[in-house]
């Protein structure tokens, strides 16, 4: 048992010593620089608020991901959900520290479950736990994308459904003779969730860059991928430019986004529904298997 102690710590070793190899390969490749990025961040504004959010990078995973961002090449992320990370209100910094602590974590705990089974006396062949750190570093590295993707997905349904609400309220204060702004600005402080504090914060700062607030809110709808905030903007856009009355189009399409909800809902229960079917056939299956077995057996004895 004590004899294999040091294999398994050059297994370990080694773990840490292809890490150190991947990460020198990596700063040494050529940075595949994107111009619009590059014009974006040589601006003034931007480099202000790069060394705001360096400043902020309170947290260890921040800091690793700010130096992330600066050392390795922008190719290695493969695919950086923008839109979601945006709408969650994640940093770039975080989500990249993120995903290099969970691709260190993937690459350290086959090395580490490989020490444990040979303190055990279990030993295995060199290239498993080699292997194994690879493949889990790889899945680990992609783990924060799936999370942001999901969470995004509920927080754009939640957005949906506290969205169908503001617009109701939208068409209540228009019905009584509020302004445009006014009235977009006074539903969005009825609420205390965070889809109202966003839209409150939206609007405010186009009041204060003097920007319409239906353009404000087409970018926040395109920077957050949010179909149903677009269609909102062009409908108080009719209202604030051309002075259309939009209390009818408002409460119609408060009324059939729920609808889209409500259908999109019952269509999810009935999957789920149909999914719950299938341990009931099972279990009649098991059932008559147990019925018809003595008598099987007893034909098979038998003969």
């Amino acid at each position: 048992m004590i004899a294999g102690l040091p294999l398994a710590m050059a297994m370990a070793a080694g773990a840490l010593v292809m890490l150190g190899g991947v990460l020198l390969v990596a700063r040494l490749l050529p940075a595949q620089v994107d111009l619009a990025d590059a014009l974006v961040r040589l601006t003034p504004s931007r480099h202000q608020t790069s060394a705001e959010a360096t400043d902020r990078a309170a947290t260890g995973k921040e800091r690793l991901g700010v130096w992330a961002i600066r050392v390795l090449p922008p190719g290695m992320w493969v695919r950086t959900p923008v839109r979601e990370l945006a709408l969650l209100r994640i940093s770039l910094a975080k989500f990249y520290g993120d995903k290099l602590t969970f691709a260190v974590i993937g690459l350290v705990s086959p090395s580490l479950l490989a020490v444990f089974f040979e303190v055990l006396g279990i030993g295995f062949p060199l290239v498993v736990p080699a292997f194994a750190s690879v493949a889990l570093a790889v899945v680990m590295f992609f783990m924060p994308n799936y999370n942001a993707v999901d969470e995004a997905k509920k927080a754009r349904v939640e957005f949906a459904r506290a969205l169908g609400a503001y617009i109701d309220l939208v068409a209540l204060e228009r019905n009584n003779g509020s302004g445009v702004r006014q009235a977009m600005e006074a539903a969005a402080d009825v609420g205390d969730s965070w889809v109202f504090q966003r839209l409150s914060e939206e609007l405010g700062r186009s009041r204060w860059s003097g920007l319409p607030p239906w353009d404000a809110l087409h970018a926040l709808a395109e920077e957050l991928g949010l179909p149903e905030l677009d269609d909102f903007a062009d409908i108080m856009r009719l209202s604030g430019e051309e002075g259309a009355a939009v209390y009818t189009n408002l409460r119609a399409r408060s009324a059939a986004m729920r609808t889209a909800m409500l259908n999109a809902e019952v269509a999810q229960a009935n999957a789920v529904g149909e999914r719950m079917t299938i341990p009931g056939s099972l279990l009649g299956v098991i059932f008559m298997a147990l019925l018809v077995a003595p008598s099987l057996l007893r034909m098979f004895s038998g003969t």
